[in-house]
């Protein structure tokens, strides 16, 4: 597996903030097309619109293919109630089940949707319908797409409530085990672009696309069959680049940009930067935050930035206080009340399982077994951890802090050190306690290999927003809000309730070395707080296990990994 394929883009769609967006009607609806029942208390109106009667996309060549991302500006509108659903499973043996959550002032109801129709938790499947028709009325294209709720939106009148408290994209981690979807009332949730991950092969010319809510959704949402029809114009780039948009931006050169997404994605680009925007890669691979797809409306105004840089595009955190480190080290005896509230955190098994040959530079024929690892909290409280440096020191002293229910700090205790990482891609400060991987034997009785990996805690992954005070918002999504600078004397760090934080090992040091290894069977053990100094509610959850069996000869070695109950990713 080479190195691109193995930092393979998980692109991931997320809502923009409190802009308004500049929706229109429809474009033309499907002949005897019904309207919608009559509204009940409680119970979301949708409807599929389309922002404009016609858009204009370029088509870039990119790796000696051409095509366009099939960006038609199409909304689901929500009216007269949110649109809430909170999708889970019991546990990895148990599969997907979506429920509708219906609120009527103080009564809540819930609606299971038929079984199968929410197969995971990245959103919706086959939602959309799409048909696209050349100048001479030919069709030349039918594809389908997916849909997230959770996706760029904003709010379509001026009543409508000014942010949206649903979370910020549809999970895409494996392991997921809740997550909540939804779209205000009022607003409208993004339902373009066709196919993130796809590009599509029109040629320069005029066509025309229309865009259908497939029918079990239709049923399912008691949506009308409404239709948007689009004029499409695809063009030749202007040869300056135009006026890219920030989901047009491409990663910057190299393979170890900052992890998060934010210098990746820091400027905008000509014909260079369009074609690869969907690859997003850093010090932790394909599970690194992206950026989200904002709605139109502020790519149009200039105003879209990545989430976390700079005011109005966080709403900070549900503990206050942890939004900013403490300026000093803490004072007076350490201590942590009894009944402080805790994080819990759990390891998930490993995934994104590959054989590697190393980095640039390495020694050749060496083969190495790379993975992706993710820690999450499933609370009741926030980790939160500061890091406090003595002048001229190389390491901060690290801290574990407490907060009641009302976010006042009621206990801190030393948690070991934080450590600077002057390499390409980290030069940032990483807590050196926080998970350790191990390569066992068969019998699970050897350890076969070992490594420790000092981390930079991030809410990089939404593994289950149903827990407890599982907060929908966090602070910390990616580095560039978390991590601090060489030149830091302090440094928080925060994981929240509902979140995790993947890194994907594929560097030798992080990843395990396996060119001496007999062929045959092992396991991924993932271990969560190793060292125990960390508090937390329980600390029977911390491992996990995952099984890969090793084939193949030094130089070409091959690694087979079994369905971990009914989740079948290597």
């Amino acid at each position: 597996m080479t190195k691109q394929e193995h930092r393979r883009n998980l692109r991931r769609a997320a809502s923009a903030g409190a802009a308004t967006l500049a929706v229109v009607a429809v474009a033309g609806a499907a002949p005897g097309a019904g309207a919608a029942p009559q509204a009940k208390p409680g119970v979301p109106q949708l409807k599929l619109i389309a922002a404009s009667k016609s858009v204009t996309l370029d088509r870039w060549e990119w790796d000696g293919e051409a095509g366009v991302e099939l960006d038609l500006g199409t909304y689901v509108s929500v009216e007269n109630a949110p649109l809430e659903l909170k999708v889970t499973r019991k546990s990895y043996k148990d599969p997907v089940v979506a429920q509708q959550i219906l609120r009527d002032g103080t009564k809540v109801k819930t609606k299971t949707l038929p079984a199968g129709l929410v197969k995971d938790f990245s959103g919706l499947p086959g939602f959309l319908e799409v048909s696209v028709k050349d100048a001479a009325g030919k069709q030349v294209l039918t594809t389908a797409s997916g849909f997230c709720p959770n996706n760029a939106s904003g709010r379509i009148h001026p009543d409508a409530p000014a942010t949206s408290h649903y979370p910020q994209s549809c999970p895409t981690n494996p392991f997921t085990l809740g997550s909540v979807w939804g779209v205000e009332k009022g607003w409208a949730a993004n339902s373009s672009t066709v196919g993130y991950d796809e590009r599509v092969d029109l040629p320069v010319g005029e066509y025309t696309a229309t865009v259908a809510v497939a029918k079990k959704y239709r049923d399912a949402f008691g949506m009308a069959d409404d239709r948007a029809t689009v004029k499409v114009t695809v063009r030749t780039p202007p040869e300056d680049g135009g006026a890219v948009g920030l989901r047009s931006a491409a990663p910057q050169a190299g393979a170890h940009g900052a992890h998060g997404a934010h210098s990746a994605h820091a400027g905008h680009g000509g014909p260079a930067a369009a074609p690869d925007a969907g690859h997003h890669y850093g010090p932790r691979g394909a599970d690194e935050p992206v950026p989200p797809a904002f709605s139109h409306a502020l790519e149009a105004r200039g105003q879209a930035e990545h989430l976390g840089d700079g005011r109005g595009h966080t709403d900070g955190s549900r503990i206050k206080p942890a939004l900013k480190a403490n300026g000093q080290r803490p004072t007076g005896r350490a201590s942590v009340p009894a009944d402080a509230p805790k994080p819990d955190l759990r390891s998930l098994p490993a995934w994104d399982i590959a054989v590697t040959d190393g980095e640039d530079g390495d020694v050749p024929g060496k083969d190495y077994l790379a993975f992706s690892a993710n820690v999450w909290n499933a609370g009741p409280a926030p980790l939160v951890v500061d890091g406090f440096r003595k002048p001229g020191a190389e390491l901060m002293d690290a801290y574990q802090y407490f907060y009641d229910a009302q976010g006042k700090q009621i206990g801190y205790t030393p948690t070991g050190t934080m450590e600077w990482d002057p390499r390409i891609g980290h030069e940032h400060w990483h807590f050196t306690d926080f998970a350790s991987y191990r390569l066992l034997s068969e019998d699970r009785t050897k350890e076969v290999r070992s490594g420790k990996e000092a981390f930079c805690l991030a809410n990089t992954d939404a593994v289950d927003y149903t827990v407890k005070n599982a907060n929908w918002h966090p602070y910390n999504t990616d580095l560039s809000t978390a991590c601090g600078q060489q030149n830091s004397i302090s440094v928080r760090e925060v994981l929240d309730v509902g979140s995790g934080d993947t890194y994907t090992q594929y560097r030798p040091g992080q990843s395990f070395d396996i060119t001496d290894l007999a062929n045959g069977t092992y396991y991924i053990e993932v271990l969560a707080n190793p060292a125990n100094r960390l508090k937390e509610t329980d600390l029977k959850n911390n491992v996990s296990l995952r099984k890969v069996v090793l084939g193949g000869t030094p130089g070409a070695r091959t690694v087979t990994v079994p369905p971990y109950e009914l989740i079948n990713t290597p």
